[in-house]
């Protein structure tokens, strides 16, 4: 099987540790011996892949992470790189580059000779050492700076050379723990389009971690939603967002409204729920089996209609009463009273001649059945 195909198969969940470049097999982690912070966890990473690890904190993403990196060690099972275990390789045998939330720049040194340690710990020569440098700034855009000291850089450029000190080496795997942490919001989403630029332009194999969705739906391959200490979901970035497997990732990625209630019917395709208030809304069956089997609806805010001709003929329409109008730029942001939650909210594109909603008033609203979805109640 060519690299192409094993990624391929890969990326769509089809493939199995054999075809990985880097594999977990049922590796679990204690830190007492009593409790596991990652349970059973198994994981095939292409090679070339973006792959990031989400989660709130203390759901296990890190720890995944450390191990990998060889700073923590597996309590039980395997981790492969390239076919060959390397539970008990030192990290600095493991060829990985390591890009930290804090930098972890030297600060006595120049750019040039943060650089330069990596390369002088597997003895390369200076010349050889200075090309290498060279190539890895001008990655990074920062080749004119190969002479500063770390404390008169921004924390932008600080994490540029990071990035570039964990690639001088040439190395096949980058880990990246909460990178981009430190960072404000403009800077922050300008770095996350440079990192994946460059993973696009070397072909490295990038684990990502962070607890920041918007950083993963950008930047990633696939995600894998982690909550205490499994993966709850493996997929593309898309599939994520647009088909939670469970209430945990729905509620997670993304803004989200959720409806209690209780599946009255469903014929494997369209399931009729019954919310708490006696409305009846169709919904897409995920995880429920039966009727009268509580669930929780998922529907994401800008699949919420109010207009009927975008409705499907005998969809179940329910009413909502308008409280809340926010003008965002290009949307608008509707807080509605519904089925006894005053929290739910629906999205409408700020268009001309778009009709519009005032607070206090009562509609009608609805939605395709294959954008919501009935999932396990929480």
């Amino acid at each position: 099987m060519n690299q192409a195909t094993a990624a391929a198969r890969l990326r769509t969940g089809a493939a199995v540790a054999s075809d990985a470049f880097v594999a977990f097999e049922r590796v679990q982690k204690s830190y007492d011996g009593e409790t596991l912070v990652v349970k059973d966890l198994n994981l095939a990473i292409a090679k070339g892949e973006f792959l990031t690890l989400l989660g709130p904190s203390g759901s296990g993403k890190t720890t995944s992470l450390m191990m990998l990196a060889g700073f923590e060690t597996a309590t039980s099972g395997e981790i492969r790189l390239a076919g060959r275990p390397i539970n008990s390789v030192p990290p600095h045998r493991r060829g990985i580059g390591m890009v930290f939330q804090n930098y972890a720049l030297f600060p006595h040194m120049s750019v040039g000779e943060n650089l330069a340690f990596p390369l002088k710990v597997r003895g390369l020569g200076k010349a050889e050492r200075e090309a290498r440098i060279m190539r890895a700034l001008d990655m990074v855009q920062m080749g004119h700076f190969a002479n500063r000291r770390p404390a008169q850089l921004s924390g932008g450029q600080q994490q540029r050379i990071a990035l570039a000190r964990a690639l001088v080496f040439d190395p096949e795997l980058v880990l990246m723990d909460e990178p981009l942490g430190a960072l404000d919001k403009q800077l922050r989403e300008h770095m996350q389009y440079e990192i994946k630029r460059l993973h696009d332009q070397i072909g490295i194999t990038v684990v990502y971690v962070t607890h920041d969705q918007g950083e993963a739906l950008t930047m990633s391959d696939r995600v894998a939603v982690f909550n205490d200490g499994r993966i709850q979901q493996l997929a593309p970035p898309a599939e994520l967002y647009e088909r939670p497997q469970n209430s945990f990732v729905a509620q997670f990625i993304g803004e989200n409204n959720t409806l209690p209630g209780i599946i009255e019917d469903f014929d494997g395709t369209t399931a009729t729920v019954r919310l708490a208030t006696g409305e009846l809304i169709d919904a897409t069956p995920v995880n429920i089996r039966a009727r009268g089997q509580e669930t929780l609806v998922s529907i994401r805010p800008e699949r919420v209609e109010f207009k009927p001709e975008m409705m499907p003929p005998g969809v179940h329409r329910i009413p909502a009463q308008v409280l809340e109008v926010i003008y965002m730029g290009d949307v608008l942001r509707i807080r509605m009273q519904v089925a006894g939650t005053s929290d739910f909210v629906m999205k409408c594109r700020n268009a001309l001649g778009q009709r519009k909603l005032t607070p206090g008033e009562t509609i009608e609203i609805g939605w395709h059945p294959e954008d919501a979805r009935a999932l396990d109640p929480i």
